[in-house]
């Protein structure tokens, strides 16, 4: 399967911005995925995961009860919805990919398919 993520962008403080992660290649409902973001110099950290069926969830404490990951197989498209945005949250936004796994995972290792990532920045 092959990833793409777009949506990033120059936001301010408290703002909302959506990413979008476009899949193609196969099947995409079958596929865990989740977001992870990386500032220059430092490790890829993850941000939120869904698995296949959209049961569960997970997201890392710094974003959660302000970002949400709804996905639309319909449109082989998993979404970050980020709100009340940050300074913190600048970084360059990843999403990846792996077949299957009930539970998504919290780790880099724990995907296969990676996208292109797409930049963030949160001005204060």
């Amino acid at each position: 399967v092959q990833l793409q993520a777009f949506g990033g962008g120059l936001v301010q403080t408290g703002d909302s911005l959506r990413l979008s992660c476009a899949a193609s290649g196969d099947t995409f409902k079958w596929y865990s995925v989740g977001w992870f973001r990386q500032n220059s110099g430092k490790e890829r950290d993850f941000v939120a995961g869904i698995n296949w069926s959209g049961a569960n969830i997970r997201y890392s404490d710094s974003v959660k009860g302000r970002f949400t990951i709804p996905r639309d197989n319909a449109e082989n498209t998993v979404y970050l919805q980020m709100n009340e945005l940050k300074p913190e949250d600048t970084a360059v936004y990843y999403c990846a990919a792996v077949y299957g796994k009930e539970f998504p995972s919290t780790r880099t290792t724990g995907y296969v398919y990676w996208g292109p990532g797409t930049e963030v920045t949160v001005s204060s």
